[in-house]
């Protein structure tokens, strides 16, 4: 079976000699977006390319603006062995276009939202699904948003975001603008 990952070009950085710059967007910025970067992340750093790709994360919504990850998020990720501790939720604005190379958004909504604040397709075009990489979507590829959930919601999003990072850190080694950036260029 191919995975939907398998179809999916990332766009090329379009900054040359900085690292490949990835924005993960959801609602409020302390659920699924942080759990994705701090994942991400350390999947980057296992795969000795903490130094050629930045991640960031950050909500189309205000109201979190400079709080912690949500505690049931930031406790399954502690149970799994990273470290959660250093997040503060930021609000996605469209300057952030100008910054990163790759924008993923967690839901269809967010997906929406972005797109409204790009300024053309071209902009457009670096917003992708975070889940059009998850070797295992099928149909919608929205991340579910574990604030409605019980506790077995927020591990559901962990195990999607990690074999998802594991896809994109497998398309981040062969990309050839990433590649090209040599770990002491930042």
């Amino acid at each position: 079976m191919t995975s939907p990952a398998e179809f999916v070009a990332l766009p090329p950085s379009r900054r040359s000699g900085s690292p490949y710059a990835i924005a993960v967007v959801c609602l409020g910025n302390i659920c699924r977006s942080p759990t994705a970067e701090v994942v991400l992340t350390a999947k980057l750093a296992a795969a000795g390319l903490d130094q050629r790709v930045v991640v960031r994360s950050a909500g189309t919504g205000d109201w979190h603006i400079g709080e912690r990850m949500h505690p049931s998020s930031a406790d399954t990720l502690a149970a799994a062995g990273y470290d959660p501790a250093l997040h503060r939720a930021a609000q996605f604005d469209a300057t952030w276009f100008n910054d990163y190379d790759l924008v993923l958004a967690m839901d269809s909504t967010n997906h929406a939202d972005l797109n409204a604040l790009a300024a053309d397709d071209s902009v457009r075009a670096r917003v992708l699904m975070f889940r059009s990489l998850d070797p295992l979507a099928e149909g919608d590829l929205d991340v579910p948003d574990p604030w409605y959930g019980g506790p077995a919601t927020f591990s559901d999003v962990l195990a999607i975001v990690e074999r998802t990072a594991e896809a994109l850190v497998h398309l981040l080694q062969r990309e050839p603008s990433v590649q090209r950036l040599a770990p002491n260029d930042r």
